[in-house]
């Protein structure tokens, strides 16, 4: 008896001394009548950087490449200042740095042209490669600029978790980006062609869309001819880009799923897949809609409203989103209804569009998430995304 009175006055004086730092945390007891503190380890919420597990490394390393070499910092949790090392453009020197250190490390590169290639060379040689973006690394701008500098910099935001995270993955889809950025570029070098020759005939006062005859003038006869070829070479290679999007529809159900969707065809659809790629790093719509550009931040200060401040989005989503409500509100669609319910109840025509451009990327996103097909009529009821 004694001495089980005496473990008791033992444990409550151990929980005494811990109840102040104890506060708020969950404290569990075990079926043997031990007392056992659980203290739950809460993630450290840091707007600018949702995507970081910062804990637990031993090297905060931070690589600023070009092709003329590379400079690589490394800092630990006890180090004041980074420590640099110099290379050449080998990826094989760097691979060689950082096997030479032991111990768990997280490497953290800006966003670049060569970034997806050094994320799959190094990948295996680091526990984490955070891709950051740079536009957010403001430090990086005050004082003297240079490779060895910017590398320090970024080990020091990255040790403090200050660093916005640019999503990388292995995965095949990855590559689908490639593929509409280079489909991208060919339609806006197409547009521009055929407005040089839009203008060719509005500077002799001639109709482009009538194909009006531009004279006997050679050199202007000879401007139309080359820039037929490239608008007829165009529109070539503008047909085997959507002969590889139907591929891709028949080769991915989600896209399939999608363009059931009023407003969304195969273009639209393997746009949204190839830059999504993993939907589930969205944990709500919301984050998904500021994403796309469909909503604004307020500025609010002293409880005053200074307005409303646009996001940095993906204008290859908010293009698509945008169109596809366009197209099917003037549809006989269950989205053209929801937008004609929309009117009925006083919401103003841009933001009805506005709303039914939302809508469609919840449910693109819903159906991203949980690979299942298009279901119509959702908007009479809320759906999880």
């Amino acid at each position: 008896m004694n001495n089980f009175v005496g473990k008791l006055i033992k444990g409550l004086t151990i929980l005494t001394s811990y109840l102040p730092k104890l506060k708020g945390k969950k404290m569990n007891f075990s079926k043997k009548g031990d007392l056992i503190m659980k203290i739950k380890k809460t993630r450290r919420k840091n707007k600018l950087n949702t995507f970081t597990e910062l804990t637990g490394y031993d090297y905060y390393l931070g690589l600023d490449y070009s092709q003329t070499g590379y400079s690589l910092s490394r800092m630990t949790d006890k180090m004041q200042e980074p420590k640099i090392v110099r290379g050449g453009n080998r990826v094989e020197e760097i691979q060689e740095e950082l096997k030479k250190l032991k111990g768990k490390k997280i490497l953290t590169i800006e966003e670049t042209t060569s970034t997806h290639w050094l994320y799959v060379e190094l990948k295996e040689y680091v526990e984490k490669i955070v891709v950051c973006d740079p536009y957010r690394n403001s430090l990086l701008g005050d004082g003297p600029k240079n490779d060895d500098i910017d590398a320090g910099n970024l080990s020091l935001l990255l040790r403090g978790g200050f660093l916005k995270e640019v999503y990388h993955t292995m995965d095949e889809s990855y590559y689908i980006r490639k593929l509409i950025s280079s489909y991208e570029d060919l339609i806006n070098q197409g547009v521009r062609i055929k407005n040089q020759q839009s203008s060719i005939y509005r500077s002799i006062g001639k109709s482009y869309k009538k194909k009006e005859s531009l004279g006997n003038n050679s050199t202007i006869r000879f401007i139309e001819m080359q820039q037929n070829k490239a608008i007829k070479q165009y529109e070539e290679q503008r047909k085997e880009y959507i002969e590889e999007f139907e591929k891709l529809r028949k080769k991915i159900p989600v896209i399939e799923y999608m363009c059931k969707v009023s407003g969304i065809e195969t273009i639209s659809a393997v746009k949204i897949y190839g830059i999504v790629i993993e939907a589930r790093r969205f944990p709500t719509k919301y984050k998904y809609w500021g994403y796309c550009g469909l909503v604004k931040h307020q500025k609010l200060s002293g409880n005053r409203n200074y307005g409303k401040r646009k996001t940095r989005y993906s204008r290859v989503l908010k293009s698509v989103y945008k169109t596809a409500a366009l197209a099917s509100i003037r549809s006989k669609s269950d989205i053209g209804e929801y937008y004609k319910e929309l009117l009925t109840r006083g919401i103003s025509e841009d933001k009805a569009r506005n709303q039914i451009a939302r809508y469609i990327a919840k449910v693109t996103l819903a159906i991203m998430k949980y690979e299942t097909e298009y279901i119509p009529y959702l908007w009479r009821k809320p759906i999880a995304a």
